[in-house]
């Protein structure tokens, strides 16, 4: 079999029919069918192949059982799935699915399991870890889909207001608000016909994630009579829930930031007897609590025993914590028994803006906002998904569970609103602003209205220089404060005279960019080592999954801007941690050396390539080529355009688009990380669509 090219398979599911494996010239897939469930077939089975370790991976950690092929670095994470009841809910949500959609899944699940063999015989990454593929069962895509979105939301993002409420007080909870430069992030933009070269509208933008090897998103075409539609799949998920051009309809979607899980302060006891457990419930009643055991197997390690509880509002996640008492989570899944996906087969029949519209009511997880356009000249611009109507401070921090005050009352309507002008979705306030507590700062969205604005005949080529902007609105802040400073060293007058004179973008070639990346990360330290801040100051407690959302160093990198002004500290001497982060890093005196040099890509993997060597790149977590430092931590990025994307109304084929690494989750095939030069300096690769341009193979 020659890899790279093209395969051609036989269904082996008990249809005895064929379907079709093409590939263009970056190994994007392009398949083929009868019909829509021999397609979804035909999407897993494609996927097998190219990224059977990447499917295996996510299949066990979705399950809560990939520490027992990747050792006890995994433990955390199993222990969270378990406790949190992921598997279990995506066995509920699948029960729950149309006949109709429960077949296309099976379909999808059927695929995957006839090619998981042949792609794990690709890979050596199995025989590495002595891991062997088992069969699918056919929930393991919804499962898959939890488990990836779970903490999309940010619910632990309360166990840092809980924190920040016993340290500074409740008024300071929304102190470390991201509204300030932060880490979530996703560009979106329509522009519509009469600002095209065409006439007809521009969707585009990219989507920010951790950046995994494999790469999280799939660039695929799905063919049948009944459709024909490229996009971004999700591999493990079958269509293509986020980013799709059906030839006379596309949409995409950002995050839209919204608050819809909710943590509960549990107050447990033993239930009479002493068998069992109760927990205290908003009508003053005591319940039963379900309770279990499971055993965690760890490769290399001895297993590890762990216990199951879930209370009426949902899952216990925190139990040995005593700061952090007894937390509960409740998620929209759960509480529904849906994930939206019979959404998911009715996207790709869609032809007008008016079928995603409709599809997308049916939507449940996560939250997005949505561009979609048409061939008409149809536009949207709306929120899609599950939101819990309750009390405001539900979602703020944790919230009492034997309080009726907070329970759910039903569900939040979803906003809309007309396109008027461009339509730009960057996770700032808007649209879903009704949703949410913390949101991505302005910057970014105003920056690609800047840039919009200077044009009116848009081409998908020209959406390049929008994608790779590096201009970096937040460091306005930070430089305000320089002009003041007196009593200054020489060599800071000089470094302040600089950075004044900075053209305020992180381009990769730029020195500039490193200095003010020091004074940044020097200034962020600086703040984080104030006594005003002690009581945060200490090593996070309770499950480690939750840690990343409560060490201090980044918290105050993450909401440096808003520090900077805030009046809630008034015993913090801004002027005197700016002088003196200034002074530091002039007298650092390090050698000019250009951003790119110390902002290099380092991304996710089980199991990381150590000989791996990744470019650096332009960007920075507040420009529109959002590339996410850790200020005062590292200059590495692990978070960045996870794909970028140019959707073309008036012509489908001159639509572009390029992943960070490549179509082919194996390492060292060819097509793995070909994309990975083109992606670093924000270009596309063209969208192909002529079938006698792409190469099929037989086997």
């Amino acid at each position: 079999m020659h890899w790279g090219k093209s395969v051609s398979l036989l269904n082996d599911a008990g249809t005895g029919e064929a379907f079709e494996l093409y590939r263009d010239d970056w190994g994007i897939p392009h398949l083929r069918a009868r019909d829509a469930d021999r397609l979804a077939y035909a999407q897993g089975c494609a996927t097998a192949l190219d990224r059977a370790w990447q499917l295996e991976v996510e299949r066990h950690r979705a399950q809560g059982s990939s520490a027992a092929f990747l050792g006890r670095d995994s433990v955390a994470w199993d222990r969270f799935v378990r406790q949190a009841r992921l598997a279990d809910t995506a066995r509920r949500c699948h029960e729950a699915l149309d006949p109709a959609t429960a077949a296309w899944v099976g379909a999808y699940v059927d695929g995957v399991n006839d090619g998981l063999a042949r792609g794990a015989a690709r890979d050596e990454r199995f025989a590495r870890t002595g891991h062997t593929p088992t069969p699918w069962e056919p929930w393991v895509p919804l499962a898959i889909w939890i488990a990836t979105h779970i903490l999309f939301a940010g619910f632990a993002t309360k166990l840092w207001r809980e924190r920040v409420g016993r340290a500074l007080g409740d008024g300071a909870v929304t102190l470390f608000a991201t509204d300030g430069p932060g880490t979530a992030g996703s560009n979106g933009w329509l522009v519509p016909g009469d600002r095209t070269a065409t006439g007809a509208a521009l969707i585009a933008g990219d989507p920010h994630r951790f950046i995994e090897d494999p790469g999280v998103y799939q660039q695929i075409r799905l063919s049948c009579p009944e459709y024909d539609v490229i996009g971004l799949a999700v591999p493990g998920i079958p269509g293509l829930g986020h980013f799709g051009h059906t030839g006379s309809a596309a949409w995409a979607i950002t995050n839209a930031m919204a608050d819809y899980q909710d943590l509960y302060v549990e107050r447990l006891r033993p239930a009479a007897g002493g068998d069992g457990v109760e927990a205290l419930g908003p009508d003053g009643a005591w319940e039963p609590v379900h309770r279990h055991t499971e055993t965690i197997t760890v490769a290399g390690a001895d297993p590890v025993e762990i216990e199951v509880l879930e209370t009426a509002r949902g899952p216990v996640i925190i139990h040995d914590d005593p700061a952090d008492h007894t937390l509960s989570l409740r998620y929209p899944p759960r509480v529904r028994r849906d994930l939206g996906f019979a959404a998911l087969p009715a996207l790709l029949r869609a032809r007008t803006v008016a079928d995603i519209d409709r599809a997308l009511d049916g939507w449940a997880e996560p939250v997005n906002v949505v561009h979609a356009a048409d061939t008409a000249g149809g536009l949207l611009h709306r929120v899609a998904g599950a939101v819990p109507l309750r009390d405001p401070a539900n979602r703020l921090r944790p919230v009492p569970a034997w309080d009726p005050r907070y329970v759910w009352r039903g569900w939040a309507e979803t906003p809309a609103e007309p396109v008027q002008g461009f339509a730009v979705m960057a996770n700032a306030r808007g649209i879903a602003s009704p949703l949410g507590v913390e949101f991505a700062p302005p910057h970014r969205a105003n920056r690609i209205r800047e840039l919009l604005s200077g044009s009116a005949d848009w081409s998908p080529k020209a959406m390049a220089g929008v994608h790779g902007d590096t201009h970096l609105g937040s460091a306005a802040a930070l430089l305000a404060l320089l002009p003041g400073l007196d009593g200054l060293s020489p060599a800071a007058q000089a470094l302040r005279a600089r950075l004044l004179a900075w053209d305020r973008h992180m381009a990769a070639e730029s020195t500039d960019a490193t200095v003010f990346s020091a004074l940044r990360a020097a200034t962020v330290r600086r703040f984080a080592a104030d006594p005003a801040l002690a009581g945060l100051a200490g090593a996070p407690a309770g499950p480690e999954v939750f840690h990343p959302w409560l060490y201090l160093v980044p918290r105050v990198g993450y909401a440096l801007e808003g520090l900077l002004t805030t009046p809630l500290l008034p015993s913090l001497d801004r002027a005197a941690h700016v002088r003196a982060a200034l002074e530091e890093t002039a007298a650092a005196d390090t050698p000019d050396t250009p951003w790119s040099r110390v902002h290099r890509l380092a991304p996710w993997s089980a199991l990381p390539d150590q000989d791996a060597r990744w470019p650096g790149l332009g960007g920075d977590h507040d420009c529109v080529n959002a590339t996410s430092t850790v200020p005062g931590f590292t200059d590495l990025t692990a978070r960045a355009s996870a794909a970028r994307y140019v959707w073309d109304l008036a012509r489908r084929e001159d639509s572009l688009w390029a992943v960070p690494l490549g179509a082919d989750g194996v390492t060292g095939s060819p097509h793995h990380r070909d994309q990975l030069p083109l992606w670093a300096r924000c270009e596309l690769v063209p969208v192909v669509t002529d079938w006698t341009r792409l190469t099929k193979e037989s086997v």
